[in-house]
């Protein structure tokens, strides 16, 4: 099915085979201590179960990309968010219950927690007003004045289509990273500028050739439901695009109309130009 040389990052199984498994683990650390304040740079991490059941029936269940705790015992949720979804942050917000409440120890406990850290890689823009749009927005607890008031509970969000810079423009090892996931389905050999360890590693993970025939199967899988999701997605993208523009043209048809009315023109000649009907001409 596909002719491209690596996997989609974007894909369930592509996310979790760069990311979520032992024999990834290392390219899954190096990424976060791109993310991560030099206080919390982890040397190791081990991964917990991606399901996560509530504590009561009636509660619900949450369902994680990645899941992990550093030997230092910080915890990280990380996210790859392909389609836009209602209240993103109430989710996100929802999800770090999960590993600050499993902190708690029964008897005596004085409520330390550990450091939790939510990171999102987001294939979409979820920013609507564009002045405020970020590509990577750094989230933790502030009080009036802008000074950290808790520095354990940490968000990562990164909005990937608002990631623009070309090869020649990467500095940060950071930088090299996100030009990693957002172009790997679109490469064909290894970049200079990429042509390191770490990254070495992550394209021989991710080359398709590499991949068993069950692991194949998986991925291609995976791949069909992101095509389907792109496709849905564009199709809803296009028909809010269709109604906006019926909308405005139907405003402005609107408002021409209303001023032909007032410079006495005659309904004909305002239905021709317009396109309204008589009776919304009557009306205006």
């Amino acid at each position: 099915m596909s002719q491209a040389r690596y996997i989609n990052p974007y894909t369930d199984f592509g996310f979790k085979k760069l990311f979520g498994e032992d024999g990834s683990k290392e390219l899954l650390i190096d990424f976060l201590n791109q993310l991560l304040p030099p206080q919390h740079q982890i040397a190791d991490v081990y991964f917990r179960n991606t399901e996560n059941s509530a504590d009561t029936a009636m509660e619900r269940k949450a369902v994680f990309d990645i899941y992990c705790v550093a030997n230092s015992g910080e915890r990280f949720i990380v996210e790859m968010q392909k389609a836009k979804v209602k209240y993103f942050k109430d989710r996100a917000l929802f999800y770090t219950t999960y590993p600050i409440r499993e902190q708690a120890e029964k008897g005596n406990w004085d409520f330390r927690l550990q450091a939790v850290y939510f990171i999102a890689i987001l294939d979409f823009e979820y920013d609507e007003e564009e002045e405020w749009r970020k590509f990577r927005r750094d989230v933790c607890l502030k009080d009036q004045d802008g000074d950290v008031f808790f520095n354990k509970l940490h968000f990562r969000f990164l909005q990937m289509p608002l990631f623009t810079k070309q090869e020649h423009e990467l500095e940060t090892k950071f930088d090299k990273w996100c030009f990693f996931l957002k172009n790997l389905a679109n490469i064909d050999h290894i970049p200079t500028i990429l042509n390191e360890p770490i990254f070495q590693k992550a394209f021989q993970i991710a080359e398709i050739a590499n991949l068993s025939q069950e692991q194949r199967e998986s991925y291609e899988m995976s791949l069909l439901q992101y095509w389907d999701w792109f496709s849905v997605w564009q199709t809803a993208l296009e028909e809010q695009h269709s109604a906006i523009a019926r909308a405005t043209a139907k405003s402005v048809s609107t408002s021409i109309a209303q001023s032909m009315k007032k410079k006495g023109y005659v309904e004909e000649e305002i239905a021709e130009l317009t396109g309204l009907s008589p009776e919304q001409i009557a009306n205006l």
